[in-house]
């Protein structure tokens, strides 16, 4: 049986995706270590914990929300805990399980690289393309996150044919 191939414009769109979000992030990873002493993984931890009030959340939902293994959460958190940007704390309501807190120092870290971060974004991403491109571009980022939630998340997730996993 001969493999399925991707057409050309298919190849041309995926390669073109990949390599815009690998340099991209390079990019930006590369400031927040120079500028900051901050790795692309603090960025993103202290990043969730700063939208939420409390600067708290479940490890478990934290993990969730940053597409991450528990484990490699767990590992970032120690480390990010020996530099004092989050500490852990019991969970309330279930024993088993911990919150992420930011501290203080974790709320200056993410104060001081923000600003950068945005202009990084600008720079490299926003400012490069035309207001109907960034609306195509939301319309695709949308489009596949609708399918990415319909089909493929942990909870109700399908297979390729679309049947729910048990």
């Amino acid at each position: 049986m001969e493999q399925e191939r991707l057409s050309e414009r298919e190849t041309r769109a995926w390669i073109g995706f990949q390599r815009m979000r690998i340099e991209v992030n390079e990019v930006l990873a590369r400031r927040l270590a120079r500028d900051f002493g901050l790795t692309e993984a603090e960025f993103v931890v202290l990043l969730r914990l700063s939208r939420i009030p409390e600067r708290r959340q479940r490890a478990r939902d934290l993990a969730a929300a940053v597409h991450w293994e528990r484990s490699r959460l767990s590992r970032q958190i120690s480390r990010m805990e020996t530099r004092g940007t989050v500490t852990r704390a019991p969970s309330e309501g279930d024993a088993r399980g911990y919150d992420v807190v930011m501290t203080d120092a974790g709320q200056a870290a993410f104060d001081a690289a923000w600003p950068a971060w945005v202009d990084g974004i600008r720079h490299c991403f926003a400012d490069v393309l035309s207001p109907e491109q960034l609306d195509a571009l939301i319309g695709i980022t949308e489009a596949i996150d609708d399918h990415y939630h319909a089909q493929h998340r942990l909870s109700g997730a399908h297979d390729s044919e679309g049947n729910t996993a048990e």
